[in-house]
């Protein structure tokens, strides 16, 4: 199915995006557990616009004693000293992601996909926190696929994701693709790997376009698990599942 523009008229218009992310998020989820083995899982996981709870704010003077349990005297309280610094960092303000578990032991986090949404690119501090949590996947050497169909927010996160890395990265997907272009929409897989005693990053990219059907990239978990992530049948299924005029 053609992908379309969700964020501009007419659909942009008609259509609220968040909803439709939300339904992706589980159309991924459900294909994946129809493909995974015994014992793995994976879960939609949509919050959007993250807000800190009321029951977690401060006022000044609020610090509750705790009992200090190597105090001699019983019933002396302890109170923490006031902090070193007080530095103010960026939350993810939106998460519209799939995670992949193996449930044999725990369940353990194996892999992400991660839909971008206009939050996540619209401010430095939003895009450095986007980077930042795909970047601890990588680290833990989880598989990760990032989708972005944002069409009014230019940030491109992947270059971001890769700047640490003197290689280039817009390599096709596959022949039948053409190089990406900075800022362009993407679908994005990235595999951390070990080969001869170094640590590695494969990266499979391909260029989005609206009109054009989405293409099929792999998700590789630990164990040298791979399973498809159906981007266009599931597109196609949420499309219709919303009743999205094609």
């Amino acid at each position: 199915m053609p992908l379309r523009d969700h964020f501009h008229p007419p659909l942009g218009s008609r259509r609220h995006w968040h909803a439709f992310h939300n339904t992706w998020a589980a159309a991924l989820a459900e294909d994946l557990n129809q493909r995974l083995p015994a014992g793995w899982f994976a879960e939609p996981n949509v919050q959007f616009g993250i807000e800190i709870d009321v029951a977690t704010l401060e006022k000044p003077g609020s610090v509750v004693p705790v009992r200090n349990t190597h105090a001699s005297a019983a019933g002396t309280g302890w109170t923490p000293p006031a902090p070193s610094a007080t530095l103010t960092f960026p939350a993810t303000t939106d998460i519209v992601e799939v995670l992949v578990y193996n449930g044999e032991a725990g369940p353990v986090l194996a892999g992400a996909i991660e839909l971008v949404s206009p939050a996540n690119k619209d401010r430095a501090e939003h895009r450095d926190a986007f980077v930042a949590k795909c970047r601890s996947y990588r680290q833990e050497g989880l598989g990760l696929v990032v989708v972005d169909v944002v069409t009014d927010r230019k940030a491109d996160l992947h270059e971001l994701l890769v700047a640490p890395f003197d290689a280039p990265f817009d390599a096709p997907f596959d022949a039948t693709s053409t190089a990406r272009v900075e800022g362009e929409l993407y679908a994005v897989a990235y595999r951390p790997v070990e080969r001869d005693d170094e640590q590695q990053l494969d990266v499979w990219v391909r260029s989005l376009t609206i009109g054009a059907e989405l293409p099929t990239i792999p998700l590789w978990l630990p164990g040298r698990l791979c399973v498809p992530v159906e981007l266009d049948a599931t597109y196609e299924r949420s499309c219709r599942a919303l009743r999205i005029p094609g």
